[in-house]
């Protein structure tokens, strides 16, 4: 009785680490899979501005061209900047020595950080930037605190003054009609070149294709698994005449 019920103990902690959630507020991230033209957005996203650092060393490039409907050779010219062939692993140059020297430790590599971490979390730290002037490089983040990495985005945000409304979401005043935490960032102590809707989309973009990174297979799993379960209860059927035929003439 013991040993059952401490593996059931150890079957459900999973789901008890999944029920404590984030230690703070996010705001909700739904993946989209099937959506190959934000994914492709964040494919450039992710190229341009995160693996100068972060590597992908469990996929390769010619897995996420195919996927993503990217001819290979336009995949070649615009996206691989190492000089790395189609087919070789998503890694970067820099070694982890080297970033550990300019960092304090080496950026992690992303290929399933969405599994690790979470979409909404992904979504909510990419967002989640503000000036610090006591931090080394200038910059905090509401979901990550004391994080050692910049903000490689602030051209696109511009670099929230104050800590953004992250988790808080928009609500509407219910005397004046005015929408209230209608942007993350109320104030900014650097403009930058896109409107906090243009970023947010970007943003999920990215985040769109990193959980695609961490499940490639998610689109095609689901459609064979709705046959797998057509075929379950198919087979019930005639499993269940077979056994009503077997034991019909015992009493």
């Amino acid at each position: 009785m013991r040993k059952l019920i401490f593996g059931l103990f150890i079957a459900i902690l999973p789901a008890l680490g999944l029920a404590a959630g984030a230690a703070v507020p996010l705001d909700i991230m739904e993946p989209d899979h099937t959506n190959k033209a934000s994914l492709q957005r964040g494919a450039a996203l992710f190229t341009n501005y995160c693996m100068g650092c972060h590597s992908m060393e469990y996929a390769r490039y010619k897995r996420v061209s195919e996927d993503l409907e990217i001819p290979a050779s336009l995949y070649e010219e615009n996206l691989i900047f190492t000089g790395a062939k189609i087919g070789e692993l998503m890694k970067v140059s820099m070694s982890k020595e080297q970033s550990a020297g300019w960092f304090g430790a080496p950026p992690p590599d992303l290929t399933l950080e969405s599994r690790l971490r979470g979409e909404s979390w992904i979504y909510s730290y990419l967002r989640g930037f503000y000036k610090d002037d006591t931090r080394p490089l200038g910059v905090n983040n509401v979901v990550f605190a004391n994080v050692g990495m910049p903000h490689v985005l602030v051209d696109m945000q511009g670099l929230c003054a104050v800590e953004p409304r992250i988790g808080k979401g928009a609500s509407v005043d219910p005397l004046s009609g005015n929408i209230n935490n209608a942007d993350a960032c109320p104030e900014y102590a650097i403009e930058g070149s896109m409107s906090a809707a243009e970023f947010d989309r970007s943003m999920y973009d990215l985040t769109n294709f990193l959980s695609y990174m961490g499940d490639p297979v998610k689109v095609e799993r689901e459609r064979l698994g709705v046959f797998a379960l057509i075929f379950v209860a198919i087979f019930f059927i005639f499993a269940y005449l077979l056994n009503r035929e077997y034991w019909k003439d015992v009493h």
